[in-house]
């Protein structure tokens, strides 16, 4: 199987090269900062709690504010920004003495105002026939630029020291920045400046939006439950290392690369509903292996597994974009990826008072989710029942003078 970079055009292919340097970049240090955070700066749990809680927030607000302005200006130019906002954020953590002076740089790494954005962008840009593909290689980008970056990055700075690895981060990010201004510009039909549209409360009054809405962030509410734990299972479970976790953790993100284009042809070929499916029994089946054996070899196979966990956001990317009226696309996009954003919250937290109760339960409750999500996708009955997905209705149709009261019957998938 040959990787299908030729489904991108040349301003995706930018958004793919960006993506790749840039996650070559973050997962340099990403993987060590609660441990620089904990033993450098001295930083409490609680405290390290409360820097990525306000990193996840702001990512979530951050949506809405991208869906809000994407539809109004140059798509290119806020995604080259929501880059640079994430440019000085290792310089401030290379130089902070303690937690509260890494407050700053949390924040400007929670921004994202990437992601309405760019799912706007492709959706416009891209192939339509070939759009779960899309989303999917894209994505890959970033599984393949964390493979090998955390290892890089631990070497560096156990030989040099993590401002090292700060300031590498520094130039990567900018470079990101850098290879997204020479994208064509990308602005919503020209109509949207004669009107605003409907406001994101009125969106939120949208049943079918919503209850799309609630089943993607039940599938990150499950993924985002789970998937913090499994680092410390693997060590409380099977007494495992650093080194045994690191290695299946690069393994995971090689799966999520690979099942990411696997399952994009899948879905362009066969339907959505089916990649989704397929991804929600993969974390099943790997979940499964988990608990049932610690064998080394037994967990790789299951940790390629688990990659399909990573790739859900691509692939919800891939079934909302093209539901949404272009005029109003960003601020459409971003209401089910801000409710999914703020599922994924509150979920670690979740997650961790079952661990304490049972280090089994999260997970068994996990597989039971994954495979009723899985069921949900794929059983026509059920999907209907529900009202999250239908025929879809072509953006040209659709008065987004009016949106809020839309009776667009979700598309199947198809």
């Amino acid at each position: 199987m040959g990787f299908p970079i030729e489904v991108l055009n040349r301003d995706l292919k930018l958004i793919f090269t960006s993506n790749l340097i840039g996650a070559f970049g973050d997962g340099l240090y990403a993987y060590l900062l609660p441990y620089y955070m904990k033993e450098t700066l001295k930083a409490s749990s609680v405290e390290i709690g409360i820097l990525y809680a306000l990193t996840s927030l702001t990512a979530a607000l951050t949506l809405i504010l991208a869906g809000s302005i994407a539809d109004k200006y140059d798509r290119k130019k806020i995604m080259v920004a929501g880059w640079l906002a994430w440019v000085p954020a290792p310089l401030i953590f290379s130089m902070a003495k303690n937690w509260i002076q890494m407050l700053p740089g949390m924040i400007l790494w929670g921004v994202w105002l990437g992601g309405p954005t760019s799912t706007a962008y492709i959706v416009t840009s891209a192939d339509k026939n070939r759009l779960t593909l899309t989303f999917t290689v894209i994505s890959s980008s970033w599984s393949f630029g964390y493979i090998f970056s955390p290892a890089i990055g631990g070497y560096i700075a156990g030989k040099i020291g993590m401002r090292a690895v700060f300031y590498m981060a520094f130039m990567l990010y900018a470079i990101a920045g850098l290879v997204l201004a020479f994208m064509r510009s990308q602005h919503a039909p020209t109509q949207q400046k004669t009107s605003a549209g409907p406001s994101t409360i009125e969106l939120l009054k949208d049943k079918k939006l919503i209850s799309m809405s609630a089943f993607f962030a039940s599938i990150m509410f499950i993924t985002m439950m789970f998937r913090p734990l499994v680092p410390q299972f693997l060590a409380d479970a099977y007494h495992y290392g650093d080194f045994e976790i690191g290695f299946l953790g690069s393994i995971a993100f090689f799966g999520s690369a690979v099942l990411g284009i696997i399952l994009g042809k899948v879905g362009d070929k066969w339907g959505k509903e089916y990649a989704i499916a397929a991804s929600m029994t993969a974390c099943s089946i790997s979940l499964t292996i988990m608990l049932l054996t610690g064998n080394l070899y037994a967990l790789t196979a299951a940790f390629f597994l688990t990659g399909a966990s990573y790739i859900t956001w691509s692939l919800m990317s891939a079934v909302i974009g093209p539901q949404a009226p272009e005029p109003i696309r960003a601020k459409w996009i971003s209401i089910p990826q801000t409710i999914s954003m703020f599922a994924s919250i509150i979920a670690p937290y979740i997650g961790g008072i079952i661990y304490e109760i049972s280090i089994y339960y999260p997970f068994i409750i996990a597989i039971g989710a994954c495979l009723t999500l899985a069921l949900t996708a794929s059983l026509p009955n059920v999907r209907m029942k529900m009202g999250v997905f239908g025929k879809h209705v072509p953006t040209s149709k659709l008065s987004f003078h009016n949106t809020s009261k839309l009776t667009v019957n979700f598309e199947m998938f198809t």
